[in-house]
This record gives structure tokens, C-alpha cells and sequence, in this order.
């Protein structure tokens, strides 16, 4: 909550914009991101501009061909974002930061338990089965939105442990399974899981039972009630969820590839570990 006190706290002032890193955020971002290729032309890009420039992107929303001009070459940025897309540098760095921000906060460093959940965004403009940008698209009927679905894990101390999209027409059930799948091997203290009445079912138990020792707490709301009810675990996927949505990116998706939109999840991610990781040493 923003007050008097913490204000001053969160402000970033010195910097060019209010998304550039500082320079203990790159501190910590520094040592994960690949070295220079030993073979080849040598590397001339300033990394820290370059992430610069996307986190930039993601905090305003803007097209690549708006970004300003002190920055890095479009060419060179892109090139960099879909390298990292691809080669797996994002889900990596965002797993070396989740660690780092759980011990920082004074925690193991592989968490016991979990909260899944998804977001359906609109694509702009979009067909049903496609975005404006084309690609994978679809309807979400039961929240009534055309376009796309954010489905993650966090866990309990509001960190982004996995994430994935897939269309809005694929309901939680289905998409779960793909999704605990894709969480790293590293984390294998992680069975449990606190989820909403959308993942009650044989249906997942099922296919939970094929991936490992899940268990999955259902936290439903009381039939009872008839105003906002604040649930226990629930709400902090919630609270990730607010928190990405200050990235403009992140309003709608108009992403061609559902691999980029995966992408900026990460990234936002990212700058919220490297902050809290910055902020806790330097307190």
C-alpha cells in the first residue's frame, strides 16, 4: 500500500527511465545471463541496455519500432529476446531468482507447496481461434473473453515458479498437466498445490498421477457468501497477477507465437525477483 513511507521506498528516481535496472538489480541479473560465444564476431551489444530496452517495453507497451532512440538497434534487441526465448536463458534465470529471493526473505530455497491458477486475456481484435497478429487463439465461455490464457504456478511467498499459454478455449483441467510438467526437475520438494473449484476432478487426478506426487488442495469460496471473501492461498496468484498487469505488455496479447507470450511473462517475473533480491540486500 502506498504511503508516505513507502513512497520514498519504492521510488525510482536517478535513473533515465523507471525501468532501467539499477545497478545492484544488475548485479544480481548479471551473472545469469549466457557469456559471449567464443567463436565468432565479438560481442558488442551492452547487455544491460539491452535488457534496458525490453523491460522498458514491457513496463510501457510499446511497439518495438517505438522504442527510444538511446537504445540499442531494434534489430539487436530483438534478436536478443527471441535468443533468450528460445534457448531457454528466461525460465532459467527466472529459477535461479526465485531461489535467490526465497533465501533472501530468509526461506528454503525450493518451495514445499504451490498456488495455480490462470488468467484469460483478450487478443486484439482477434478471431476465435486466432490473435490480431495471428497464432493460437480461442474463447474462454465461462469468463466470456476472446484470446488467450496465462496459466501459472507460484508459490507461497508470491513468486512466479511456471508459466504457460495456451488458448482460452482450453479449460484448467486440460491445461494443468502440460503445465506442472514444464516445471523444472530442480524443484522436486513442490507437491503440493492450492487451486480453485476449476481443477476438481477425476479428470486431473488422473493425469496427475502420471506426472509424479501432486496433491492438489482445492480452496473453494463458501456458497454463503455473498461479497468479496479474501481465501487462504488464493489470493496470492491474485496479487501476481495485479502485479504483472502493471506491464502494459501484459494488458492484452498481441503476440503472434504463444512462445513470446510465455516470454514476457518471464521477463516480468524477472524484474519483480530482481528488485526483491536488490531491495533485501540493500535494505
Amino acid at each position: 500500500m502506498w504511503s508516505e513511507i513507502t513512497r520514498s521506498q519504492y521510488e525510482r528516481l536517478g535513473l533515465r527511465y523507471a525501468s532501467d535496472l539499477t545497478d545492484e538489480e544488475w548485479k544480481v541479473i548479471m551473472p545469469l545471463l549466457p557469456p559471449a560465444k567464443r567463436l565468432g564476431r565479438p560481442r558488442m551489444a551492452d547487455l544491460r541496455e539491452v535488457l534496458n530496452s525490453i523491460l522498458c517495453m514491457a513496463r510501457t507497451g510499446c511497439q518495438w519500432r517505438m522504442l527510444p532512440k538511446e537504445f540499442s538497434p531494434r534489430s539487436t534487441i530483438q534478436r536478443y529476446f527471441y535468443g533468450w526465448r528460445s534457448d531457454g536463458t528466461l525460465p532459467t534465470e527466472n529459477h535461479h531468482l526465485l531461489m535467490a529471493a526465497r533465501e533472501a526473505a530468509g526461506r528454503e530455497a525450493s518451495p514445499s507447496a504451490g498456488v495455480i491458477d490462470s488468467q484469460s486475456v483478450c487478443a486484439k481484435q482477434g478471431l476465435p481461434k486466432t490473435t490480431e497478429s495471428g497464432g493460437i487463439g480461442g474463447f474462454d465461455a465461462g469468463k466470456k473473453v476472446k484470446g488467450r490464457k496465462r496459466h501459472i504456478v507460484t508459490d507461497t511467498g508470491e513468486s512466479l515458479v511456471g508459466a504457460m499459454v495456451h488458448a482460452a478455449d482450453i479449460q484448467d483441467l486440460d491445461g494443468a498437466p502440460a503445465l506442472l510438467a514444464s516445471i523444472p526437475d530442480a524443484l522436486p520438494w513442490l507437491p503440493r498445490l492450492f487451486a480453485d473449484g476449476g481443477y476438481d476432478g477425476p479428470k486431473l487426478t488422473e493425469a496427475l498421477t502420471k506426472l509424479g506426487t501432486w496433491t492438489m488442495d482445492i480452496v473453494k469460496r463458501s456458497d454463503a457468501a455473498r461479497k468479496f471473501v479474501l481465501l487462504p492461498r488464493r489470493w496470492v496468484v491474485e496479487r501476481i497477477f495485479a502485479w504483472f498487469g502493471r506491464n502494459r505488455h501484459l494488458a492484452k496479447d498481441s503476440e503472434e507465437t504463444i512462445e513470446s507470450a510465455g516470454a514476457w511473462l518471464l521477463i516480468a517475473s524477472i524484474q519483480l525477483l530482481s528488485r526483491r533480491i536488490a531491495k533485501a540486500s540493500n535494505p
